[in-house]
Formats: C-alpha cells, sequence, structure tokens
C-alpha cells in the first residue's frame, strides 16, 4: 500500500505553476497528473476549504462555515474567527468543532494515522485534526500540537520556531525538517500533510503578482523541492503518492466596505437584540445570522442589501425560507445547521492589476491593490491540484471538474479504506492507474439566475455550477443591479 503527501500551497493561483516561478512543482505536474479544472468550496477563504479537504464535505455539511462565523451553540450573538484559542475552547465545552469525521478520525479506525505540519493559521492547522487527542494521529504548528504532549518534544528537538515573515520562509523550512527528520522517517504515517502559508500571506500584503508575491512563491517552491529530494535519496519516492492543491485562488482589492457598520447604519442592532443580525466579514463574501433565524428581518436585510452597488450573489437558507431575487443556500453547499442564514459574495470584475493577473473584488479588509479571496470570482474559484505516484497516471491533464471536497474520498480509495459516509465529494478514478480515460468523465454546467425588482431598479444574480454525478462545483457567481 503507498502512503500519501499531501502538500499544500496557501492561496496558489493556477498561472503561477510554471518553470520560472515553480520548477519543482511545475516538474511534478508534467510527470503525473494536472487537474485544470479544479475548485475549492464556497465561501473561498482558508479554514471553510481545509474543513472540507479533510472531510470531503461542503460547508454545510462539515459546519465550519468559514473563516469568521457564528455556532449558534457556542454563542449565538457573536461571530468568532476559527482559530485554535476559540476552537479548543468549543471543544472543551464538549461541542463538536465538525460535524464530520475527518480523514484522521477514518484512518484511525482502521489502524493508520494521519499526521500534519503546518505553518498557516493556528485554526488551519487545528481543523486538520480537531480530535487528535482521542482519535491519534497529530498536527504540529508554531503556536501549538496536538496532541498538547507532543509540542515540547518538537521544540526540545528543533528549536523555537522562527519568527513569521513575509516570505515565511524559514518557517516553512523548519517544517519541511520537521517532516523529513521525524514525521516521515519516525511516524511513517499512512497520510501526512504539509502546509505553506505562502504565496497567501504575501499576497494579502503585497497583492498577487507583485516582487513580494513572486519571491514568495519561488521560496515556498524551493522548500517543496527540498521534500521531493528526501523522498527521493530515501528511496520512498516510488512508493509515495504526492498531491499537491491550494485552497483557493485570488483576487485584488477594490476597495473596501466595513459591512458591519453599514448595517448597524442602517438600523439592525446586533448581539442579539430584537430586529438583529450578526455580520461574520470574511474578505470577499460576508455572512449574516439574523437573531433566531427571523424571516422578516432576513427579508428585510436582504433587500437593502441588494441595493448597494457592492453586493454580488446573495443566498439564503432555508431557515428563513424562500426570499425574492435569493438563490438556494443549498446550491453553493452551504445549507445545514450551522449554516448563516444570509450568504454574500461581493461583486468582482475581470480588470487585470498591475502585475497582469484578473480579478478585482470589493472586500471588507484590506487596502485597495492588496489580494484578497472569499467571494464567488472566477479566479478565487480557480485553485490547483496535481497528483504524481504509483496510483496515479503519468503526464496527464484532466479538463473534467474537481475541487477540494474530492482530496478526502481519493485519498482513502488510494488506501484501499471506504469512503466516509455522508461525503460529498467523488473519487477522481479519471486520473488513477487502471481508472477511465478523463474524456469519458460525464459532467455538466449549469446558470442558476434569480432577479428582483427594487422600486425603479432591478437586482439580478447569476451563479453558474458544474457537476459529476451528485458532486457540484461552484464555477462563479456575480450581481448586476440596475434599470431593466
Amino acid at each position: 500500500m503507498p502512503s500519501v503527501l499531501i502538500a499544500v500551497f496557501d492561496g496558489l493561483q493556477p498561472a503561477q505553476v510554471n518553470s520560472v516561478l515553480m520548477p519543482n512543482l511545475a516538474s511534478l505536474a508534467n510527470e503525473g497528473v494536472t487537474f485544470a479544472n479544479h475548485h475549492p468550496v464556497f465561501p473561498t477563504v482558508t479554514r471553510a476549504n481545509a474543513s472540507s479537504m479533510v472531510t470531503g464535505r461542503n460547508p454545510g455539511g462539515h459546519g465550519l462555515a468559514a473563516n469568521t462565523l457564528v455556532i449558534r451553540e457556542f454563542d449565538p450573538n457573536e461571530a468568532i474567527p476559527a482559530m485554535e484559542p476559540q476552537l479548543a475552547q468549543i471543544a472543551r465545552q464538549q461541542i463538536p468543532v465538525l460535524l464530520a469525521p475527518t480523514l484522521a478520525e477514518i484512518l484511525s479506525q482502521h489502524g493508520h494515522e494521519y499526521v500534519a505540519v503546518g505553518v498557516g493559521t493556528s485554526g488551519n492547522a487545528y481543523l486538520h485534526n480537531p480530535n487528535a487527542e482521542r482519535c491519534g494521529g497529530a498536527t504540529i504548528h508554531p503556536e501549538f500540537t496536538l496532541p498538547n504532549g507532543l509540542n515540547e518534544e518538537i521544540i526540545g528537538r528543533f528549536g523555537p520556531w522562527p519568527e513569521e515573515a513575509r516570505p515565511n520562509t524559514a518557517r516553512m523550512a523548519q517544517a519541511v525538517r520537521i517532516m523529513t527528520e521525524y514525521v516521515l522517517p519516525e511516524r511513517n504515517p499512512a497520510v501526512s500533510l504539509i502546509w505553506s502559508s505562502e504565496p497567501d500571506k504575501s499576497q494579502h500584503d503585497a497583492g498577487v503578482g507583485s516582487d513580494l508575491s513572486n519571491a514568495a512563491v519561488t521560496e515556498a517552491d524551493a522548500q517543496f523541492g527540498r521534500l521531493l529530494k528526501w523522498l527521493e535519496e530515501s528511496g520512498r519516492f516510488a512508493d509515495t503518492d504526492v498531491i499537491v492543491l491550494s485552497d483557493h485562488g485570488y483576487s485584488t482589492i477594490r476597495e473596501t466596505v466595513n459591512v458591519r457598520e453599514l448595517v448597524a447604519e442602517a438600523g439592525y442592532p446586533s448581539n442579539g437584540q430584537a430586529g438583529g443580525v450578526v455580520v461574520a466579514h470574511n474578505g470577499g463574501s460576508v455572512l449574516f445570522y439574523a437573531g433566531n433565524s427571523d424571516r422578516e428581518t432576513a427579508q428585510r436585510l436582504a433587500a437593502w442589501l441588494m441595493e448597494q452597488p457592492w453586493c454580488g450573489t446573495l443566498t439564503a437558507s432555508s431557515s428563513v425560507s424562500d426570499i425574492e431575487g435569493t438563490l438556494p443556500a443549498a446550491l453553493v453547499g452551504n445549507e445545514g445547521v450551522r449554516g448563516p442564514d444570509l450568504t454574500m459574495s461581493f461583486r468582482w470584475n475581470s480588470t487585470p492589476n498591475d502585475a497582469g493577473y484578473l480579478g478585482y473584488v470589493y472586500s471588507t479588509g484590506g487596502r485597495p491593490g492588496q489580494g484578497q479571496h472569499g467571494s464567488m470570482s472566477k479566479y478565487e474559484l480557480r485553485n490547483v491540484m496535481f497528483a504524481r505516484g504509483p496510483s496515479f497516471k503519468q503526464g496527464l491533464q484532466v479538463d473534467a471538474p474537481s475541487g477540494n471536497i474530492d482530496l478526502a474520498p481519493t485519498v482513502l480509495r488510494i488506501l484501499g479504506i471506504p469512503a466516509g459516509k455522508g461525503m460529498e465529494g467523488r473519487v477522481l478514478e479519471e486520473a488513477m492507474v487502471n481508472g477511465p480515460d478523463p474524456a469519458d468523465v460525464d459532467w455538466s454546467r449549469e446558470v442558476h439566475n434569480t432577479e428582483r425588482r427594487l422600486g425603479d431598479k432591478v437586482y439580478r444574480q447569476q451563479i453558474a455550477i458544474s457537476r459529476v454525478g451528485e458532486t457540484t462545483y461552484i464555477d462563479e457567481g456575480n450581481s448586476t443591479f440596475g434599470w431593466r
């Protein structure tokens, strides 16, 4: 049985994978399989996508709606950041952090381990295996480990973590060292994962295609090259399936909008008051939680949002019923017991930035010219995935849709383990040895439209999705507001 090594480059876009910026990854991609039509889940934020990678579920199913969210059974009146301190507090109250089993939990039931090393946010790392204390495996991060007792051992052996920087190369180098000197040779898990915080951190600071962004991409690729070199020199390359992906694509900030402040000015109180709304900012998207999911409040808020020049798509959960002009949250995988009542993606366009990367978007934070994600822009809904190893075909491009939700079921198939109950992702059989021809994959594209007249103007939105069997991938979504 091969082992699986997953490498994630946070915020990496397809156009950045080339022989100039990323020679090591470009070489692996040419030798193995390129998934040319790959998708994140929406919202296109890291922690929702990290959770989808390890559960095979959309956010509505795994319950981690976004980077900032309301977990009603924890605190229905406050939006919290999904970071390790908050998530650990939730777990201590015996509230499940995720509502679906993770790869780590499924592997443990079959006598295998999942070990993750990451230098991104603490919340991202925590979500890979929130139940490590109970089900085994490990997560190693500069701020903590799971299980907790492992941290002292890691620091004692490898020394303190370097300070975070832009690019974050020193921390990634430490992560590679831990992976190649401890995780792979000593623990030898069935599945290991290493998460690079670049180019995401540098793109947030300086924008996509900036000198800093390009340096971050190249330096992250060099660390990936160290990992590949270790596999070769240790004789592990032949029996290791290497899967590389990113969590989301990227846009450039056009203008920042403090939606929470504007909603309050429009007369909506917060913190659970009657007619109140809790607003959760997520960069290119915003989540809205009406007090007790009050339908009248949600209806009024939806109409107000549709009139704003920055409002893109707007989906509504079943808890607030059909609201004219919205599309159902279930269409984009956001329907669930922890789902927000309304989810708005900011409006976006296809204008190139100074470096030639397409796509500007409104944002809840940052400043114009910096990078951002979270929206339903097609430039954020295109990320990367490559695979090379004994389980995969060679020199192949797959044009059928794939997504981050397909990672878990595909990894389990490689290991001969049944997929977890309720997984919404699919096994990417067309990329695997003895699998079907990619050209034979049956898939379709759908466009969903709706509109609402507001005074003498009309709000119109459109969401395009692709389907392979029962699995849905979001291609893009946007809106217009103007005269009919």
